[in-house]
């Protein structure tokens, strides 16, 4: 039923998230900091994972990947297909038809940076679903809006379900860890992209290339490569990131911890901060071809997102 072996990692993610949730809502022993703490975490890699199965489904069968898209979406509490439009066909491109990026990292500008990866949510969240409304309402999206249909109806309508039968439960022990999941995925654009040149072809993203983090976090930390090829496995971004990233990205942007990153960045420091040039190193690759335009790129992922 898999099309990989390595998608059992992101299938065992999921089942533990449920796990947690579960346990919480049926178990009042474990409505407790320890699983909630868990539960939050785990609602990030849900997060992740339905990111990476927005991509390329890991079931071989189309149904198959369209329920697996319903669960995803209840443990996040929005429609996973809005990644569609959001991240695969406007983040990817850092525009939206000429227009600015729905969640690029310089809509929140505080002199203090903690305020704004704590407010970019806000900021970015209702824009994009916004944007994701308009483009659904376009001519031949009606297999899009009903897989939409069916992923809000799912995710809200359980959730719904669980506050009428517990309502206190439910919205301490399961809509929290949901909105955190949700919120937290949005804070990784601030996160990865401020302070880069999105104008660049190779230095647009941060890195975050610790090989223990990369494999609870199905390699998204390996952002640069996923951005200039999307179309590969998310378990072969490390081979591509090494032989195509590496000799063509500003060492800064290959951060090793992610812990130490948001601890000097956001805490150690209270101004935002740019790189300055990062793009030089690239320039001794200016005319490398290895990747199509950004306008070809775009159009080959709204092609694909037709079929989804």
């Amino acid at each position: 039923m898999l099309k990989r072996s390595a998608e059992l990692r992101q299938i065992g993610i999921v089942a533990v998230y449920w796990t947690l949730l579960g346990s919480m809502y049926f178990v009042p022993a474990c409505r407790n900091a320890f699983f909630f703490v868990g539960a939050c975490y785990f609602s990030f890699l849900n997060a992740v994972v339905l990111h990476n199965s927005l991509h390329q489904g890991p079931f071989r069968g189309p149904k198959w990947n369209a329920a697996f898209r319903m669960i995803l979406s209840f443990g996040a509490l929005y429609p996973a297909s809005a990644n569609v439009a959001s991240h695969n066909l406007v983040h990817h491109h850092f525009e939206d038809d000429g227009q600015p990026d729905w969640a690029a990292s310089e809509k929140v500008q505080f002199r203090w940076h903690l305020l704004n990866l704590l407010h970019f949510p806000n900021t970015a969240g209702p824009e994009t679903f916004d944007g994701v409304t308009r483009w659904g309402k376009q001519l031949g999206k009606r297999g899009f809006r009903r897989q939409y249909t069916r992923e809000m109806v799912f995710a809200f309508g359980l959730t719904a379900l669980m506050m009428v039968s517990d309502f206190w439960t439910t919205l301490f022990f399961i809509v929290l860890p949901q909105l955190w999941g949700a919120r937290g995925i949005l804070r990784i654009n601030l996160i990865q992209h401020d302070g880069c040149d999105i104008s660049s072809d190779w230095n647009h993203s941060r890195n975050f290339v610790g090989r223990a983090f990369n494999w609870i976090m199905c390699n998204n930390g390996l952002h640069t490569i996923h951005h200039n090829r999307a179309g590969v496995h998310w378990s072969d971004l490390r081979e591509w990131h090494d032989k195509e990233v590496v000799p063509r990205i500003d060492p800064r942007l290959n951060e090793p911890s992610m812990a130490w990153y948001l601890l000097r960045t956001f805490f150690l420091n209270f101004r935002r901060k740019n790189l300055e040039d990062p793009a030089r190193y690239e320039r001794t690759y200016d005319s490398d071809k290895s990747i199509a335009p950004r306008d070809a790129r775009r159009a080959e992922a709204a092609q694909a997102a037709e079929v989804m």
